[in-house]
């Protein structure tokens, strides 16, 4: 999968996510942000970590994709915040220092292709969590995977940015295949096209607690879609909450 020119629009295509409720999830869990060290899992553009270095945390991010660590720079820098950022996979940390939470937002751990790599990201955050430290991610649901990403082909179009997305299911259970079309307007009018092709699995809710529960984490809470629910039949994104 191919980020360089993915980065340049990734913000726009999410600027629907609710980063801020995620920002108070940690703040709930964790009493404040303020003097906390944070490490923002698969980063992305940084978009969070912003946001919890603007709560005065001290936040370092890892992310596999250079050109989105470049983006995520210049916000930083933009802002006047000091945030360390890395080019980094999840499941092969190396980062020093300890860290008092961790979080793999939007769905990043689902770009994790076996349960093995995802036991490899619980088990080498709980190595750089301080006792007591906090582990927030969340996942799309079965559901989702299953039944909701193959009602395509999905289609968006505003004035700078159109794609067309085609789903189709991947090689393992819970998989999805997503080829997107993209195009870009340029400062001339005309539209510039580009490919990517994206793959993700998610795991049933009791693989998670099973992975955690094997890399030492203590699960303090599961809910769904942005709410204190507990996740049903139909609920699109699973949260958990684990501790060291």
């Amino acid at each position: 999968m191919m980020y360089s020119k993915f980065a340049a629009v990734y913000d726009e295509l999410m600027a629907d996510i609710p980063y801020g409720d995620y920002v108070q999830l940690i703040e709930t869990a964790l009493g404040t942000a303020a003097d906390k060290k944070i490490l923002d899992v698969a980063c992305g553009t940084g978009i969070l970590s912003v946001l919890l270095a603007g709560q005065g945390a001290h936040v370092t991010g890892i992310d596999l994709s250079d050109e989105m660590l470049t983006v995520a720079r210049k916000r930083a820098a933009g802002q006047g915040l000091s945030i360390d950022f890395h080019h980094q996979a999840m499941q092969k940390l190396d980062v020093s220092g300890q860290f008092d939470a961790a979080v793999i937002p939007i769905d990043s751990l689902n770009y994790l292709e076996s349960e093995q790599d995802v036991l490899d990201t619980f088990t080498g955050i709980l190595h750089l969590l301080r006792p007591g430290g906090l582990l927030l991610f969340d996942v799309h649901s079965t559901f989702k995977t299953d039944v909701i990403f193959q009602e395509g082909p999905f289609t968006y179009d505003s004035r700078s940015i159109s794609y067309i997305w085609e789903t189709a299911p991947g090689d393992e259970p819970h998989a999805v295949r997503s080829e997107l079309a993209f195009f870009v307007r340029g400062s001339d009018g005309r539209y510039d096209r580009f490919d990517e092709v994206h793959e993700q699995r998610t795991f049933p809710i009791m693989t998670y607690v099973r992975l955690l529960e094997q890399s030492g984490f203590t699960i303090e809470r599961i809910f769904a879609d942005w709410e204190d629910e507990a996740p049903e039949d139909e609920s699109e994104r699973i949260f958990f909450q684990a501790r060291k």
